[in-house]
């Protein structure tokens, strides 16, 4: 099943002659559970892909689906609300709330949204990230490794459909980059949870089960790393 579609998705910044066409047509599904990366140089357009799938902007012309709702139909109370349920996002530099603690900055999208947490999944997520022992702390009180085991948590804590990190070990040391991207791949596989990552490290690449790689808006190459 098709859990994400990406209907001839365009994006171009600015008119005339000082337009930028970010991304040219760009069309390709992706199934539930599977793990994608995407690679391209810089410039290439893979960070504004990944801003149209978290509809974060919006595109100039195209259709992104997820889970059959087409999110640029949705107005933008009802694409926050979307978003906030249904895509996880892991950014590279974390993006914590300072002022809240580990806790609740795992449990913000659940709290915005007026859910009861769910205390036994919560506790399941927390030790699987290893974080029993900081769930008071503020993010400045915590490692890179453990700001970004606290950005996957809330990413994952409302069962997205999909989860998007953004060069999620970017900002981190070979050791913390693999215990991330371990972390990632048994969410994936353990919790059939749909993940995509947007990397310039080729050997993360070659981890998912498809790699994908835009130049220039387009994607030049969509090979299956393993079936």
């Amino acid at each position: 099943m098709d859990i994400l579609k990406i209907e001839n998705l365009s994006k171009i910044y600015g008119k005339g002659e000082t337009a930028v066409k970010a991304l040219d047509n760009v069309s390709f599904s992706i199934k539930k559970g599977e793990f994608v990366a995407i690679i391209g140089p810089s410039g290439s357009g893979k960070s504004t892909l990944l801003h149209m799938l978290g509809g974060v902007d919006r595109p100039t012309s195209g259709k992104v689906l997820i889970d059959n709702t087409d999110i640029y139909q949705l107005n933008e109370t009802q694409l926050a609300i979307f978003r906030r349920r249904q895509i996880g996002l892991i950014y590279q530099f974390y993006n914590l709330i300072p002022v809240l603690t580990v806790e609740e900055n795992i449990t913000l999208p659940l709290l915005l949204d007026e859910h009861k947490v769910d205390q036994k999944q919560f506790s399941e997520v927390v030790k699987i990230l290893n974080l029993q022992n900081r769930l008071t702390h503020l993010p400045n009180q915590l490692s890179g490794g453990q700001q970004q085991r606290v950005s996957i948590g809330r990413a994952l804590i409302s069962h997205p459909a999909i989860m998007l990190a953004d060069e999620p070990t970017g900002n981190l040391d070979s050791k913390n980059s693999s215990e991330i991207i371990d972390l990632l791949k048994m969410f994936n596989k353990t919790y059939n949870q749909t993940l995509i990552v947007i990397t310039h490290d080729e050997r993360i690449a070659l981890q998912a089960d498809r790699v994908i790689t835009i130049e220039d808006g387009r994607i030049a190459n969509d090979e299956v790393i393993r079936p």
